[in-house]
């Protein structure tokens, strides 16, 4: 391996990625994807696009994942900091409807591999966060489906999250410990639970 550290998560097919990281007193230098360092690691994934979103403390986005053209994903923030989630969506595999989350900030530097048949959403928890990810597929328009972020049946601990589940996914009376109310999209307030 090379500059990058490639770490399975407990749930098969989730990675942890931790770039080497080479500063000194002008900043810091780090490769964020070596395909070498991929292939050695056992991932034979080909990115076609990259993308980038900008959003302030509270923001939940999520939970997604592709209906018909399923993307793997490479994310990492780049400003911020945010925990970020991948449920196991893969209905032959003995941790259907687990979650695995990790904490990714500008600081740690470290990376999220998704592969295939996952759900995936992120929580905001600095003042703004940049959000950068690789994925393996186009995006297809309408061909996104969701999972309701605080389903029981799933039982994400999101960190810092109080509120009371009332039976469906409104961010209504959801807040940050600060008080921050969470910030969900309309769409991302009507997704189903697993079920």
């Amino acid at each position: 391996m090379g500059q990058i550290k490639v770490m399975e998560a407990p749930i098969k097919g989730l990675y942890v990625i931790e770039p080497a990281v080479h500063g000194d007193n002008r900043g810091y230098f780090m490769e964020t994807y070596n395909q070498n360092d991929m292939h050695e690691a056992g991932l034979d994934m080909v990115f076609v696009q990259d993308n980038q979103s900008m959003s302030t403390k509270g923001v939940l986005r999520g939970l997604h994942f592709q209906k018909q053209y399923p993307q793997e994903k490479l994310v990492r923030v780049i400003k911020g900091k945010v925990f970020d989630v991948a449920v196991d969506l893969r209905k032959d595999s003995s941790t259907y409807g687990h979650w695995y989350g990790v904490e990714l900030t500008e600081e740690n530097k470290k990376q999220f591999y998704i592969s295939e048949g996952f759900a995936h959403g992120f929580l905001v928890l600095s003042d703004v966060a940049e959000f950068c990810y690789k994925v393996t597929d186009f995006y297809h328009p309408g061909d996104e489906g969701g999972l309701a972020w605080n389903d029981p049946e799933i039982g994400i601990k999101w960190p810092g999250v109080i509120g009371e589940y009332k039976g469906n996914c409104s961010a209504a009376g959801y807040t940050l410990e600060d008080g921050t109310p969470l910030n969900l999209s309309e769409k991302d307030q009507r997704w189903p639970g697993l079920k």
